[in-house]
């Protein structure tokens, strides 16, 4: 099968396009014959060497998929060779065939189109797990979500709408923001042009925000926690602007507000019940038309490496993805 390979830690222009074997498919796993694969912000660090987890060279970077089943393992019975699935793992997805573990493994609405679905549960899955288990957000809420025009972003903005919440999208251009309305956007705020805290201030009756949703950390992690509101909930979602922010802790104090982690693969794993049960609420919002993903860009398998860029250089809008058949 092709595939793109990993074969040192480095950029994504060093990743090669090249022939592999099939992968084998064991006891409670299922082969998925890939029609298309996510690109996420996760997948530019694990081939620079500086995600959580670090796979044995070679491999193939890529942590969902869509597409067929090729081949399921002994005990697997939910799904069968032919059925329309997305898949994830840690790292596989770029190839024509991954390999996923049965229970990441979901049939997709017969109306969902494969690279719809190959950029769906990573950010829905996350953003969805961050605003109700860990948020536990509330009809009437407001909520700031940071890098608003992203992948995990605008999945965000989407949701906390849809669970009956007031949204303020933060993000670096007019253009970014402009999607945002589109996807439910109450009050926008271009960080770039307007002083974040007296723009939540305004928007906001100098209230703050109920809840922020932060995936990009750095300078904005401080002026976003300073503009929370009484009893606040701060989501550390993770770190697209490159620094790890050091916040004062006095500041939760004085707000008495809560500095919430979000992890979204290590809770699938931990709370897997809870995870399978978000999955099918998610999966059946978007048959319902309730949600839909917002597909910027596709690229062909081939030219990974220029997706991968567009990713690491935040200039995505919603999801990238790459066709693979």
């Amino acid at each position: 099968m092709k595939a793109i390979i990993c074969n040192a830690f480095g950029a994504p222009e060093d990743l090669r396009f090249a022939d592999c074997p099939s992968p084998g498919v064991g006891a409670g796993q299922v082969r998925i014959r890939v029609h298309a694969a996510g690109v996420n912000f996760p997948d530019t660090l694990i081939i620079q060497g500086k995600y959580q987890f670090r796979p044995p060279f070679p491999f193939s970077p890529g942590a969902e998929v869509a597409g067929t089943v090729d081949a399921v393992g002994e005990g697997v019975a939910h799904v069968k060779p032919g059925d329309r699935v997305l898949g994830t793992g840690i790292f596989g997805g770029y190839a024509e065939e991954m390999v996923v573990d049965a229970s990441a493994c979901f049939p997709i609405p017969d109306t969902m189109p494969f690279e719809t679905a190959a950029g769906f549960l990573l950010t829905y899955g996350t953003s969805h797990h961050a605003l109700k288990q860990r948020a536990t957000l509330q009809p009437g809420e407001t909520v700031l979500v940071l890098g608003a025009a992203g992948g995990v972003g605008l999945a965000a903005v989407e949701l906390a709408k849809a669970m009956g919440a007031r949204v303020i999208a933060a993000a670096s251009t007019d253009e970014k923001l402009a999607l945002t309305r589109e996807y439910g956007a109450d009050g926008l705020i271009n960080y770039t042009a307007q002083d974040l805290r007296e723009a939540v201030k305004a928007l906001t009756g100098g209230k703050g925000v109920d809840v922020i949703y932060d995936p990009v950390g750095g300078d904005l992690a401080e002026p976003a926690f300073r503009s929370i509101g009484w009893g606040g909930r701060y989501l550390v979602v993770g770190f697209a602007g490159g620094d790890i922010p050091s916040l004062p802790l006095n500041l939760p104090l004085l707000k008495g507000a809560a500095i919430v982690g979000v992890f979204w693969g290590q809770f699938t794993r931990l709370e897997p019940e809870v995870h399978q049960a978000n999955v099918a609420e998610l999966l059946a919002w978007a048959a319902e038309g309730r949600l839909k993903p917002h597909i910027s860009e596709v690229f062909p398998l081939a030219r990974a490496a220029e997706a991968l860029r567009v990713v690491m250089e935040r200039k995505a809008k919603g999801k990238v993805v790459l066709k693979v058949a």
